[in-house]
Parts: structure tokens; sequence; C-alpha cells
């Protein structure tokens, strides 16, 4: 039996470049040798070259285990590479070969100039990323399930799409033990391991974003044309338009890109996705067309104020630099509302959580959970997880699911086996000790009480507009959400000139992915009209606005 078999294709993942694509991308690079041995990435480094086998076979190793063999045609790599984070795997040289060596940059200009190869190189590398996150590759996080700092890094690194594995120091005496070796006090506790060698002492979130690659903000004195404050799918939009309309771009985002969209297990109502996509890959790929057009993206960094300086914007960023811009598009979204429930804070992320991702429908494999909520996201959320767990407990505080969730996804419900619907229900209690073990929910309308045994409830109940940076500076409505389209000013406009609002933290938005995107996208064309409206006080480059003061075409 051949050790290093290679391992078949799986949903389009491990495709083979058929020789005219191959060929299309030798233009792009280089042919190197292959030597049994060789490493051509490694756990932990930076990726300059995209590979493509061409004789021989290359292993990719997980942690100390050989994960997948690829041959003759196959690509090395994940998404990560397009991002500029470092690397997840090891990939090694088993039998002697050729490789063809790409460099990223290269690789970025195939997949925008090369439509069918691009998407084939696209999807593969996105598909790979998946099972990666809690699976055995990336860093390690090591820590107590009851450290709030365990569960703050546990969901950095879910958010933004980190392959990780988590090591519960209460369970793992191995782990222990490692830490002991290592001279870590408990107050050190957790550490992140990366590339198997490097250890980080109870890291900020700052910290192991830079560590793992994540771009900082920019440089001290940068002027932007446009900065965007949120990376949902409204800043993400409006970061691909404008970066593609010529303007010098800046995304910022607290802790990652995607948004709470990026947290949706599948997005099956957005156009030019009839089978649906995860919110992370929709992310992912966004954030790989908003660079190629040039734009910078900073995660994490979070915005703390904004304010009018000399023409401009300043946006603060607590500890970080601030950043300056012509005009700023405010796409900070708004954040899951929490139950107003006793103990809540003793189970979250130990038991109560705010998204359903592939983590977390890890963590409940085979067991019953609860859903609360009746709008859109809680019903992706109980559909997802009806596959992985053993039943989904849809709690709905409404008398009709048809109140705020779109008909697709109510006919989906009605047609799963594994999710039940409880209508006029809500949480009133929860129990556990030392993590949850039940939720006591009662019917408003008969005031029956009833006892639900999980360990994991998705708490998915509507939002609040992340707008408590912004404080006095402009114009919000009694509910927090900006308010824009004020008379005489431009649509999407705040009460500031050049600051514009989209997505779901302006006040009567649309709460919908396509609707965020379409107003990110917007946002743009009405930078282009303030920088022509402004003309005459302010100078602008020539690409940005016309001789006579018009703003240029918006395609």
């Amino acid at each position: 039996m051949d050790a290093f078999a290679e391992t078949p294709d799986h949903q389009g993942a491990f495709p083979r470049l058929e020789e005219a694509q191959t060929a299309r991308l030798a233009l792009h690079g280089t042919r190197r040798p292959a030597r049994p041995g060789d490493v051509l990435i490694r756990e932990g480094k930076e990726v300059p070259d995209f590979f493509v086998v061409l004789a021989g076979k290359v292993a990719v190793i997980e942690g100390e285990r050989v994960a997948r063999v690829h041959g003759p045609g196959r690509l090395l790599g994940e998404i990560g590479m397009l991002t500029g984070q470092k690397a997840s795997v090891t990939s090694v040289v088993c039998e002697a070969g050729e490789v063809l060596a790409i460099p990223v940059d290269a690789l970025r200009h195939v997949v925008a100039r090369d439509p069918d190869l691009g998407d084939l190189i696209l999807r593969a590398l996105v598909i790979r990323r998946s099972p990666l996150i809690g699976g055995g590759a990336g860093l390690r996080i090591i820590g107590s399930r009851y450290s709030p700092e365990t569960r703050r890094l546990r969901e950095f690194a879910a958010r933004n799409r980190l392959p990780h594995r988590w090591v519960d120091l209460e369970e793992d005496e191995e782990a222990e033990a490692l830490v002991r070796t290592l001279g870590i006090t408990p107050q050190e506790t957790p550490i992140v391991i990366l590339g198997g060698t490097r250890v980080l002492r109870h890291p900020t979130d700052v910290e192991l974003a830079r560590a793992v690659g994540l771009s900082a903000p920019s440089a001290r004195g940068d002027l932007f044309d446009l900065v965007v404050v949120g990376a949902g799918p409204a800043g993400l939009a409006a970061a691909v338009y404008g970066a593609s309309e010529g303007l010098r771009t800046l995304v910022l985002d607290a802790v990652a890109t995607g948004g709470q969209a990026g947290a949706s297990s599948r997005v099956e109502n957005h156009l030019g996705f009839p089978a649906g996509i995860s919110g992370g890959q929709l992310a992912e790929r966004a954030v790989i067309q908003a660079r190629r057009f040039g734009a910078r993206i900073g995660v994490p960094a979070e915005a703390t104020s904004l304010e009018r300086q000399d023409g401009c914007y300043s946006v603060g960023l607590g500890d970080e630099p601030p950043v300056q811009g012509r005009t700023v598009v405010i796409a900070t979204g708004a954040r899951y509302r929490r139950l107003d429930v006793p103990r809540l804070e003793d189970f979250e992320g130990d038991g109560v959580h705010y998204a359903a991702t592939l983590t977390e429908a890890g963590l409940c494999a085979g067991e019953q959970v609860v859903v609360v909520g009746g709008g859109n996201s809680a019903g992706q959320a109980a559909i997802f997880l009806s596959g992985h767990a053993s039943s989904v407990r849809l709690l709905v505080r409404g008398d009709d699911l048809e109140e705020n969730m779109s008909r697709y996804l109510v006919d989906r419900i009605a047609r799963a086996p594994r999710v039940e619907v409880a209508l006029r229900t809500e949480v009133r209690e929860l129990v556990g000790n030392g993590g949850l073990e039940a939720v006591v929910a009662v019917d408003t309308r008969t005031g029956l009480r009833q006892r639900v045994d999980t360990r994991a409830m998705f708490v998915l109940i509507g939002a609040q507009p992340c707008t408590a940076w912004l404080a006095s500076a402009l114009t919000v409505d009694d509910r927090g959400f900006v308010v824009t389209g004020f008379d005489g000013g431009l649509p999407l406009e705040t009460s500031l000139p050049g600051v514009f609002a989209v997505g779901d933290v302006r006040s009567q938005s649309v709460k919908r992915v396509a609707s965020a995107v379409g107003e990110g996208a917007m946002a743009v064309r009405l930078v282009y009209e303030h920088f022509a409206r402004e003309t005459p006080r302010s100078p602008q480059s020539p690409d940005l606005v016309g001789a006579a003061g018009a703003a240029r075409p918006y395609r």
C-alpha cells in the first residue's frame, strides 16, 4: 500500500488543473525542482508563493500527522495566503518531482483577470479553510473553559476564521503539564502556540492578530480619500467600489471582517448564489476583492471617536494612532441584544452563544440545543444547527413565525424534522453549575413553565446599533441608529458633510445583506458628489474631480 496515496478530491477542494490551465499559470511563475524533505510552506510563517505540483507528491502536515497528499496538477495552500495570513499547515515534498511557484501578488492578478481559472482556484482555497477551523491545524489556544479571556481568544479566532484548536486545561492533563514545563503561571494563561514553537502569553486581540498576519490599520500621517468604519457587507461593498474607482481606501473593524453576516452559517437569499453561501466565505471573497483593488484593511481596529479637523475627519483608535480621511462611511452595524435573565454572564461563551458557526456547532454535535429568536438569523441558525445537533428547540416570543422571518426559512423550518418551534415563549431562567445545563422557558399565554435540558443556547433576538463611539459627533435617533438624508444633503449623508452611514447602523435601513451591499456601493457614488460639491473649498486630485467640478462617471 502506498504510504503517500493521493487524497481524493472533495467538493472541489482539491481540483486537478488541466495542462492548458497550468500553462496559463506558468506565465506568472517559475519551475523549481522538488526534493523529498523540501518544505514549501511552513506553519506559522509568511507564504510568499503559491504552488502547483507538476511532478511528484507533496504532503500537507497538520500538527504531527499527514492530513493530505497532492500529486501532479494539484494546488497547495488555502485562502489565508490571499488575505495575508501566515500559514496554518506545513507542506513538504514526499516524492521527488517539480513544482510551479507563483508569487502571491501574481496569483491575486490571475484571480482577478482570468475568471474561469480564478474561480476554480478561489473556490478550492475557500473550501479548504472550513475544515481547518476547530480542527487540528493552525494555532492552539490553551486555557480554562471558565476563563473569560480564553473565551475572548476563542471568539476572536472564530470570528476571523483562523484555523485553530482549543485545548481545555480543565480536561487535558498533557496541556497542563506543557504549561508547567514552559514555566507559565496561572496568571499568564491563556496562552497561544503558533507554528508549534512560538508562545504568546495572555495575548490581547491585537497581539494575536499581528502574530498571525492580520493587517495593522495604517501608518501615522496617512491621509485617505475614504475611511470605512466597519467591515460587514455594507463596509466591504463600500471598500470594493471605492478602491475600484481609484479612491485611497481604508477599512477598519474592531473584531473581524464580515460583521454579523460573517457569523451566519448560510446566506441563501443573496443575489448570485443560488445554492447559498456561508457568511464567512462571502466575507473572505469580499476581502480578496477589496484588496485586489488596493483597499487597506485593518483588523482589529476599534473606532473610539470621530472629529472634524481642517476639512478632513480624524477617526480615533484608542491606543493606536488616529487615521485621517477626507470622507467617512460608517458601517459599524449592530450587535445582538442580550437576554434579560439572571446569571446570563455566567454562561456567555460557556453555553450561551451569539453566533452559530462551525466552531459552536462542533461543541454541541449530537445534543439538544436551544435557539432564541424569531428573525432570519435565528431561522438560519436553527436550520444549520439541525445538521449537527440531535434536535433544535426554536423559542419565539411572537405569535407567528412569519412576522419577522422570510418565507423560504419558514418553509424550511416546517420541513426540518429536528427543529421544533415554540411560539409565545420566553426564557426566564438558566440552570447550571460550571456550565449551562438547562433553560427554563415560559409560555406567555398559559403561564406554563418548561425545563429544556441543553448545554447550548443561541441568542439571536435583534440588535442594537454600534454607535456609542460616536458620542455626540452626529445625529442619531431615539434608539441610537444614525439619521441620514437631511434637507439639502445627500442621501445616506449624516448630519456631518462627507460622512455617510450604511447598513444596519443607519436609521430605518432594511436589515438584509443585499440591501447593505447596495447601500455600501451607493455611498461611494455619493462620496464623489461630495467631492464635487466641496471642490471650490477643498483641492482634490484630478482623478477624483474633473476640471469643471463634476464628479467622475461612476461605474
